[in-house]
């Protein structure tokens, strides 16, 4: 394919997922007849054998600080359906508060410290903020980075992202 048809291609796929930004009707990417991501995943999929199929996610992500993350994980089915879920409950669990919701996001933002964190309306007072970053740090959605200063892991934010898009976010 050309470039100036490569181009026009993007330009495409950009026009139309601007024209479903804040629709939550509809999902941006699903839609499309190019589903390049799962064509991918079926090629590798079939090249390793795993036929009950298997689940990608990825992401390119830069933060309003202007760090840039690009990650991507996949696992087949079998491996998925026969791993523990019990695992997986105290990460969803540490999600399962807004206000925690609300933390990560102004970290991911920019607010790093517990003091601009403390500062927030309706998120509690010092000790509560402290027992949510707490929580956040232990099922591994933060880490500490000095001085009372806290962020999101590089290998957390696109499945954070992820996870609240899943949930229709």
């Amino acid at each position: 394919m050309a470039l100036e048809e490569r181009v026009t291609a993007l330009e495409r796929r950009l026009a139309e997922l601007e024209g479903t930004e804040g629709r939550k009707d509809r999902p941006a990417v699903t839609e499309r007849p190019d589903f390049w991501a799962l064509d991918g995943l079926k090629a590798r999929l079939s090249e390793s054998g795993a036929e009950s199929g298997g689940v990608l996610f990825t992401g390119s992500v830069r933060l309003p600080t202007g760090e840039q993350y690009e990650w991507q994980y996949g696992l087949p089915t079998d491996q998925l359906l026969a791993d523990s879920w019990e695992d997986a409950a105290e990460a969803f669990a540490a999600l399962g508060r807004p206000v925690r919701l609300r933390l990560l996001r102004e970290i991911l933002g920019g607010r790093r410290t517990a003091a601009e964190l403390t500062e927030l309306a309706e998120v509690g007072t010092t000790g509560q903020v402290y027992h949510h970053l707490r929580q956040l740090t232990a099922a591994g959605w933060l880490r500490s980075s000095g001085r009372a200063g806290y962020e999101v892991p590089a290998g957390r934010v696109v499945p954070l992202l992820v996870a609240l898009a899943a949930a229709g976010h």
